[in-house]
């Protein structure tokens, strides 16, 4: 099924197609489109899929309503096309830190900057939960661009880390590599409560490392990160 436009009627808002003869055949100007999209996400993060309208996007991007609607007839439209390109900005899963253990590759990947990706980027997912039933075109964007990057990227650490002997070859990757994402998920939007980097470091020692056979090395400043407490209350 088809994502519910916006309360504004788009036939309101987009000018009646070039007639004049001189005018047909002109290039859409597509320079905006990044600007655009960036600015789609920026508001789905803040207020979600309802509370987004064509006309708070267009005012983030400080670009007219009918350039938004000559581009994407539908607000639907226009969020499968922001979320699809975060894929183009998330992480470089042929590009990872290489520290010669699974846990220091694991610490390696927490930084600042990471983690305020994956924050805005769980937001967003929040923000779109009340439509992806409806939608299985959505959900597909989502996995792709926000859930499977991530799980790549364990999985490609996972079997670093399988093919030097650190962990057994017949280790659940698949399934292990879902965990941390899944907690932290679970944390921003069920919780509301921050994900930082002590709470990540928490899950990498208190539940994958344990999940893999590994402990993590005694006297290691990060091993002394806050106890994942109960879940409920974390």
């Amino acid at each position: 099924m088809p994502l519910e436009t916006t309360t504004t009627a788009p036939d309101a808002a987009v000018p009646a197609p070039d007639a004049a003869p001189a005018r047909l055949g002109r290039r859409r100007d597509h320079s905006r489109d990044a600007d655009i999209l960036d600015a789609a996400i920026e508001v789905l993060a803040e207020v979600g899929y309802d509370g987004m309208t064509m006309e708070m996007v267009a005012g983030r991007a400080k670009a007219g309503k009918a350039t938004l609607y000559r581009r994407w007839p539908s607000k639907g439209e226009l969020v499968v096309d922001a979320v699809a390109c975060m894929k183009s900005k998330g992480l470089d899963a042929d590009h990872l830190p290489d520290t010669g253990t699974l846990r220091g590759d694991l610490v390696a990947m927490i930084k600042p900057r990471a983690v305020e990706d994956a924050d805005r980027k769980l937001r967003v997912m929040g923000g779109l939960m009340s439509v992806i039933s409806r939608s299985p075109e959505l959900a597909e964007a989502i996995s792709s661009a926000i859930v499977e990057p991530r799980a790549e990227v364990n999985r490609r650490l996972f079997q670093r880390a399988i093919d030097r002997g650190e962990i057994a070859a017949d280790c659940d990757v698949a399934t292990i590599s879902m965990v941390a994402p899944s907690m932290t998920a679970y944390r921003l939007l069920v919780t509301q409560r921050p994900v930082d980097r002590d709470y990540l470091i928490a899950i990498i020692d208190g539940v994958v490392l344990p999940a893999v056979g590994l402990k993590p090395p005694a006297g290691d400043p990060g091993a002394q990160a806050a106890p994942l407490g109960p879940l409920a209350d974390d």
